[in-house]
């Protein structure tokens, strides 16, 4: 019986010491003047010499930088994996782009400029594109894809969860318009900003691209019209539809979809 006990105190203690760690950070931001927190999950294999891959995770409308954490493990995700996480702070409803409207929503700058440099100085993640990825829910998956294509020389592989694919969905809510302006009155902004208009920039980006939403999502249909225009234009993509809705418990069953997809694409 005492050997038994010592046995399960070790084991208890090696889960402690050896298991992933989780920082939240506070990172200045130059661009908007503040400080803007994020969630760091450090995997066990981080303390080994190698630089490890790296994958961004974007929150969804009305959501902070905190959210995945709150519904699911990430740590044993990640060392499962082998890989760090990163969560940014979206602040409710930035949609990740740099706001022509307001100057306090700077958040495309926060995270490519700001907050993925700060990551790389502190961390042993990897320093090139080949070892980084991105990936979120709904609004974040939108994101996600909005930055991994116009910055694709920094990441290899991006995903998208349920992703709000096309702003044009709806012009009047989600208060998108208080970042861009009246659709009415600024539809190249919008248009541009869509990321189901940009697929000639994906198709010339060299980025692994994975698709995921619901058969009851709301957004299916954007997200199924993304998904032909990608096979017209022959443009490689992995797309899966699967039963479930807008919700957490089809989201936290995703991510790990994702990370198999990613730990294929990624290298170390």
């Amino acid at each position: 019986m005492k050997t038994l006990r010592t046995i399960i105190l070790f084991v208890f203690l090696a889960q402690i010491l050896f298991a992933a760690r989780i920082d939240t950070l506070q990172v200045f931001s130059t661009s908007m003047q503040k400080e803007i927190k994020a969630l760091v999950v450090s995997p066990q294999a981080a303390g080994d010499s190698a630089l490890l891959p790296v994958v961004y995770l974007l929150h969804g409308y009305s959501g902070h930088f905190s959210d995945w954490a709150k519904h699911m493990d990430l740590g044993t995700l990640a060392d499962r994996y082998h890989l760090f996480l990163v969560c940014p702070e979206g602040a409710y409803n930035s949609w990740y782009f740099d706001s022509p409207v307001d100057k306090n929503f700077q958040y495309e700058t926060h995270i490519i400029k700001e907050l993925l440099p700060y990551v790389q100085q502190r961390y042993t993640v990897q320093k090139n594109r080949n070892g980084r990825a991105i990936t979120g829910l709904s609004m974040g998956g939108h994101g996600a894809l909005y930055l991994a294509i116009r910055h694709s020389d920094l990441f290899a592989a991006v995903g998208s969860m349920s992703g709000v694919v096309d702003l044009l969905y709806s012009t009047k809510r989600w208060e998108i318009a208080k970042k861009l302006g009246s659709y009415e009155g600024y539809p190249q902004r919008w248009e541009s900003r869509s990321v189901t208009n940009m697929v000639d920039r994906i198709a010339s980006a060299d980025v692994k691209l994975f698709l995921d939403c619901g058969v009851d999502d709301p957004f299916i249909g954007i997200n199924r019209t993304f998904h032909q225009k990608l096979l017209k234009a022959k443009v490689a993509h992995t797309y899966i539809e699967r039963p479930g809705g807008h919700s957490w418990s089809y989201w936290t069953n995703a991510l790990e979809y994702h990370l198999l997809f990613f730990s294929r694409q990624l290298k170390w």
